[in-house]
C-alpha cells in the first residue's frame, strides 16, 4: 500500500533563512510542535532521532536516515517500523524562492502492510502535525529574517 501526505506555505523570508531554521535540528524544541527534538546532522548518511508529537495522538521516538540534502532546497530521510516493507516512510522538504519569500513543501510518501491500517491517522494526526509545523517554521522564519 501507498500513500502520500503534501502540505505547503509561503513564508515572508529569503529561501537562506528557511533552510537555516530548518536544518538547525537542535532548534526544534524552541519552536516546532509536532517535531519536538531532533538530533544529528543534516548530512546524507547520518542518523537522526526525532521525536514526533503528533496532534491528538502519542508521542514517539524514531531513527530515519538523511538520503537528501541539497544545501538551501532539499532535506530528506527515510524512516522505517521495525524492518522495511512493514511502515517506511519518506519525509521531503523544499525550500523554493517564491515572489513574497519562499514556498516550503512538506510531503511523506508512505509504504508498506501497515499503511492501509494507519491511513486515517495520516490523514488527519499527522498531517495536522505537518502543516502545525509549517506555521511554526513560518513564525520562527519570519522573526529571524525581521531582525
Amino acid at each position: 500500500m501507498h500513500h502520500e501526505l503534501h502540505t505547503e506555505i509561503d513564508i515572508d523570508a529569503p529561501p537562506d533563512v528557511v533552510w537555516q531554521v530548518l536544518t538547525d535540528l537542535d532548534g526544534y524544541a524552541d519552536w516546532n510542535p509536532f517535531i519536538t527534538s531532533s538530533t544529528g546532522r543534516p548530512e546524507v548518511g547520518e542518523k537522526l532521532v526525532n521525536r514526533l508529537e503528533p496532534p491528538g495522538g502519542r508521542a514517539m521516538t524514531f531513527t530515519p536516515q538523511v538520503t537528501v540534502v541539497e544545501a538551501g532546497r532539499t532535506f530528506e530521510w527515510v524512516g522505517r517500523l521495525a524492518f522495511s516493507g512493514l511502515f517506511d516512510g519518506r519525509h521531503r522538504f523544499e525550500v523554493e524562492a517564491s515572489p513574497t519569500g519562499t514556498k516550503l513543501t512538506q510531503t511523506e510518501s508512505f509504504d508498506g502492510v501497515l499503511v492501509r491500517l494507519m491511513r486515517n491517522s495520516l490523514d488527519t494526526r499527522i498531517k495536522s502535525g505537518f502543516e502545525a509545523m509549517n506555521v511554526a517554521l513560518k513564525a520562527s522564519a519570519e522573526s529571524v529574517a525581521a531582525h
